[in-house]
């Protein structure tokens, strides 16, 4: 469960040499833009990421370094929570946007989990970033439901569109913990489901 390839990817456990890389990514403001953090500003905040990696996976979280078959160096993250949301998210550097790469490596990740006795995944995506939500669709996930949250530590509101899939069949199951646990909350009609 470590190591997962496809035709273009190695996705893979983090290491310290991974640092550099690590920071070029998530340093990166355009990058950042809908991730629940501020962009690293410097080498040693990309080692306490690592710690918080590190610890993420002792928590039986997955988070992998997704890399390019040919240099094995990180240009983009994917993780999956240990919690009963099982959160998907993913983020990748702006060379590789529009490439088909963190749809890739999201199908990997859901083949693997396939395998194990997690019966769905959820994921969230600000209404602003809709092509986080066409890497959903084309893994599979359906929407589910919108909400609006105060994203911290940022500060700011934000409207979240849920999506989930159920991995053991069941089509019925909806997790309702956004739903319950913020005020506004509202299904869309989406033209594209």
């Amino acid at each position: 469960m470590n190591y997962i390839e496809t035709e273009r990817l190695i996705l893979r456990d983090f290491t310290e040499k991974d640092t550099n890389a690590l920071f070029a990514i998530l340093s990166d403001k355009d990058v950042n833009a809908f991730l629940p953090m501020f962009p690293l500003k410097t080498i040693e905040e990309a080692e306490k990421y690592l710690l918080y990696i590190e610890n993420y996976v002792q928590q039986k979280g997955i988070y992998y370094a997704i890399c390019l078959k040919d240099n094995d160096i990180p240009i983009g993250c994917i993780h999956v929570s240990a919690d009963d949301s099982h959160d998907l998210g993913y983020s990748i550097g702006k060379s590789f946007w529009h490439k088909g790469v963190c749809t890739e490596a999201c199908q990997a990740v859901v083949n693997m989990l396939r395998q194990t006795d997690i019966p769905y995944i959820t994921a969230t995506h600000d209404v602003n970033n809709p092509r986080s939500g066409r890497v959903m669709q084309a893994i599979g996930m359906k929407y589910k439901y919108s909400y609006e949250e105060l994203w911290k530590p940022k500060n700011f509101l934000v409207t979240f569109r849920m999506y989930q899939l159920n991995l053991d069949g069941d089509e019925n199951r909806v997790y309702k913990k956004y739903w319950n646990k913020y005020a506004v909350h509202f299904i869309e009609d989406l033209p594209y489901q």
